[in-house]
Formats: C-alpha cells, sequence, structure tokens
C-alpha cells in the first residue's frame, strides 16, 4: 500500500510555479498565521500573506515566495495556491529585489501627504521585495 502525497499546485497568472503529486508537507503562510498541510488535511480555504512556501518532497525542502493570494485544501489532498506573485527563492536576484525595496521606500519618502491607500501601497510593495530578499539569502547560506 503506497503512502498518500500531496499533490500540490502553485499558480500564479503567468504560469504554474510548481506542479507535483508527490509532495510530503507543505507549510504556507495565511492572513491568520503559517499552516502545515499533511496528506488527507481537512479542506480550507485560506488567504495568503506575503511569506515563504516550503514544500517538502523525497527529503528535500523546496522554498517559494509569495505574495498576496487564496489556498484551497481539497479533500482529495490537493493543495492548490493561486498566487498574485511567486518565484523559487533559488531563483531570485538578491541585488535585483534589494533594488526594487529601495525605490519603494524612496518612492515612499518623497511622496507628500499619502492617503491611507497610498501608504498601505507602498508598505505592501516594500514588504513584498524585503520578503524576497530575506528568503533568498536564507537559501544561499
Amino acid at each position: 500500500m503506497s503512502k498518500t502525497k500531496i499533490q500540490l499546485h502553485i499558480i500564479t497568472a503567468e504560469n504554474t510555479m510548481y506542479n507535483n503529486d508527490a509532495v510530503d508537507a507543505v507549510v504556507i503562510p495565511t492572513r491568520d498565521g503559517e499552516i502545515t498541510v499533511l496528506p488527507n488535511h481537512m479542506p480550507l480555504v485560506s488567504a495568503l500573506a506575503v511569506g515563504e512556501i516550503r514544500a517538502q518532497h523525497d527529503g528535500h525542502e523546496i522554498s517559494f515566495t509569495v505574495d498576496d493570494g487564496i489556498l484551497e485544501v481539497r479533500p482529495d489532498s490537493r493543495v492548490v495556491i493561486l498566487a498574485h506573485r511567486s518565484e523559487r527563492s533559488i531563483d531570485i536576484d538578491i541585488d535585483r529585489a534589494e533594488e526594487a525595496y529601495k525605490r519603494a521606500e524612496q518612492a515612499m519618502d518623497k511622496a507628500e501627504n499619502l492617503s491611507d491607500t497610498q501608504f498601505a501601497h507602498f508598505k505592501g510593495l516594500m514588504a513584498k521585495e524585503l520578503n524576497r530578499v530575506k528568503i533568498a539569502k536564507k537559501w544561499r547560506k
């Protein structure tokens, strides 16, 4: 009898980032906190938070950054992540991510009389780029 595995799909508007039907576990950042999904997990739908997805497959861990999106855990051990943006941590260009963070920070500093919406936009951009930098550096050790 074979051990049940998770079918993990990470999808963005541009492409399918990851598609594997033999994942042992996946850790996902949600707005309610980080969750670990194992095979036969109860079904759920949740909003994603900016953070890191870690999938365990054949004794190795694969890491992805994730921005806003939706998580669906289906009853058949299928996990579908629809993300605004996601990328493999090892593929991140750290210099470009640091520059993007600095540009967002400078744009916010230069803007005068920001509305709450504008302020939230710039803070969100900064959080997403800082997430990319931190995760990329973590996996380059």
